[in-house]
Parts: C-alpha cells; structure tokens; sequence
C-alpha cells in the first residue's frame, strides 16, 4: 500500500523558514516525479515544487521559486520541502504526492503563517 506521510508544518512568522519531510512507502522516491502540493483555505489544491525523477532537476511554481527548495533522501525514501522566506499566503495544508498523483493524498501537514 502506498504511504504519504507528510510532517513538519506550524506556526510561524511571516519570513521565517521551515522545512516538511514526507516520508513514502508503496513505491521509491527515485522512480517517480514526485513533489508538493498546497491546498489553502478556501482555494483548490495547487502544485508547488516537483522532483523529476532520477534528475536533480525541479520544477517549482512561480509564486515559491527562490523561496522553497525540494530534495530527496533516496536512502530513506522521503522528500523534503525547503521553504524560506515565509509570506502569509503560504499558509496551507501541504501534502507529498507523485506526477500524476495518487488518489490517497494522506493527511497532510498545516503551514500557518502570520504577518
């Protein structure tokens, strides 16, 4: 079975940084594109940064480039989401999922960011 638990997310303040970790079971990391989404209140799920797989090459959305940065760990078979710089409407539940995504989205992690 496919696993996406995705953590790290909290409170924080406008400009500060934090970094979510998703940690993937059912399939490797390395074999798939693979990246974040973000759903914010009252907004449709957006994609945010994706990992090309077996490139190091990104692909982020304009409204995060220079601020988020993604990796992977392929020995732990978790993705990272680097995220600097923090603006109030970054605030979201942030999910880990594959191009093209998994029905099962998993919990997601909160990002709450304050001005």
């Amino acid at each position: 079975d496919v696993q996406l638990q995705a953590s790290g997310g909290g409170l924080v303040q406008a400009g500060g940084s934090l970094r979510l970790s998703c940690a993937v079971s059912g399939f490797t990391v390395d074999d798939l594109t693979i990246g974040w989404f973000r759903q914010g209140p009252g907004k449709e799920r957006e994609g945010v940064s994706f990992l090309r797989n077996r490139e190091s090459r990104t692909i982020n959305a304009n409204s995060v480039k220079s601020r988020f940065t993604i990796s992977r760990d392929n020995a732990k078979n978790t993705v990272y989401l680097q995220m600097n710089s923090l603006k109030p409407e970054d605030t979201a539940v942030y999910y880990c999922n594959r191009i093209p995504p998994y029905d099962y989205w998993g919990q997601g992690t909160l990002v709450t960011v304050s001005s």
